[in-house]
């Protein structure tokens, strides 16, 4: 299915820092809870991902990541994820983080 140039900027990803990685051995599959700094614009997000093959939390603090940040809120067990942390799957198919190659603001949005 194709989409228009408009319907993708629709879709607000933006550059954010982990600042807290916690377990969370409520979810069905094995996943962390994360705690993203979009800058002062979004400000501060939660979200669940099952990145916990490939990453120790010590390692995700001050990492920066790619999020949606305009989806709605979505209770995932106890949780409420209010973005999507953005990854691709490796050929195992484990999760593994975007992230920019380069320094930029915190916040600064994908386009």
């Amino acid at each position: 299915m194709a989409i228009t140039f408009d319907d993708f900027l629709k879709v607000d990803v933006r550059v954010g820092k982990i600042i807290a990685a916690e377990d969370y051995p409520e979810a069905k599959k094995p996943s962390y809870k994360l705690k993203i700094d979009f800058g002062s614009e979004i400000g501060i997000r939660q979200s669940s991902v099952q990145i916990t093959r490939l990453y120790k939390k010590e390692e995700l603090i001050g990492r920066r990541v790619l999020g949606v940040v305009n989806f709605p809120p979505k209770q995932i067990g106890k949780f409420m994820s209010e973005v999507l942390t953005l990854g691709v799957a490796d050929k195992d198919g484990n999760v593994v983080l975007i992230k920019p190659d380069r320094e930029v603001p915190l916040g600064a949005r994908m386009f």
